[in-house]
């Protein structure tokens, strides 16, 4: 245990030198040292022509990727009221990230409630495992994304399309982890149940369910991971709210700060979803 804490305290200590190097060197290749020799190096014509074109190369504002302080600032700056809402095309991250959270959340729950008891038919059943895996094998490679033209076309709400597209990216590894865990559970363990005369629904949840549930666990961590990438790129196509469209929307308006911003968030909250199935994973895990 000792020995443990001492890796993890080991690798915290890896993981902020590595932060405080990426940050240095961040603030190194965005400042604007060089702008004084830039201006040196040009006529007075050269500069003349530059101010006429709008690219006044001695402006103290610049058009350059942003460093660390500045973002840093504008951080700040939607975190103290991330809830404020001044129109369509301005509401804060907290309501971005709730609608995209919502979406998420919901288009999930609808694949799971597919996923899981077909993954468990399929897996109990090698009759049905080789009807399905053409139809799985078919349709697992295609880009949640090509379906959202489709959708919108028969949908015709962009907020469901995006959540179908949530449902049809998240389907296919928990499908196919719950078969593979629930095909997988020892024959002894199902030999037992027989010969105890346990009738199939408490054979499910009390045998096969335990058992299968760690892998069953590992495909849905997977699937969250693909949903909300999915979302994002989702909302940047259909527009409206959450977090994808706010990123969009802060490029079109040529603001690298917030797009930087939105893609930390992004990085954030993804990283806590998965932390989340990783504990689920550890509390289903057992030791055979």
């Amino acid at each position: 245990m000792k020995t443990m804490g001492n890796l993890n305290l080991r690798a915290a200590i890896v993981s902020l030198l590595l932060v405080v190097c990426v940050i240095g060197i961040w603030q190194v290749a965005t400042s604007t040292g060089g702008t004084a020799a830039a201006t040196a190096s040009l006529s007075a014509e050269e500069i003349e022509y530059l101010k006429m074109m709008g690219k006044d190369p001695g402006a103290t504002k610049s058009g350059g990727f942003p460093g660390p302080l500045e973002v840093a600032r504008t951080s700040w700056g939607h975190l103290s009221d991330p809830f404020y809402d001044k129109g369509p095309n301005d509401k804060g991250i907290g309501i971005q990230l709730a609608h995209s959270l919502a979406r998420v959340g919901l288009g999930f729950f609808l694949a799971m409630l597919v996923a899981i008891p077909l993954g468990f038919v399929i897996g109990m059943s090698p009759l049905m495992q080789k009807a399905f895996n053409p139809f799985v094998q078919l349709l697992k490679p295609i880009s949640p994304l090509a379906w959202m033209p489709l959708a919108l076309y028969t949908l015709k709400d962009s907020d469901v399309s995006g959540i179908f597209v949530i449902f049809i990216c998240s389907i296919w590894p928990m499908l196919i982890n719950t078969a593979f865990g629930v095909a997988s559970v020892k024959r002894d363990w199902l030999n037992v149940a027989a010969t105890l005369e346990v009738n199939p629904l408490r054979k499910a949840f009390q045998v096969i369910l335990p058992a299968a549930a760690p892998t069953i666990l590992t495909g849905m961590r997977i699937s969250m991971g693909i949903a909300w990438l999915v979302i994002v790129a989702a909302e940047m196509l259909v527009g409206g709210t959450g977090i994808g469209y706010f990123v969009w929307n802060e490029w079109n308006n040529l603001s690298i700060t917030n797009v930087i911003f939105a893609i930390g968030v992004i990085g954030v909250v993804g990283m806590l979803l998965d932390l989340v199935f990783a504990q689920l994973q550890k509390v289903v895990t057992y030791v055979e």
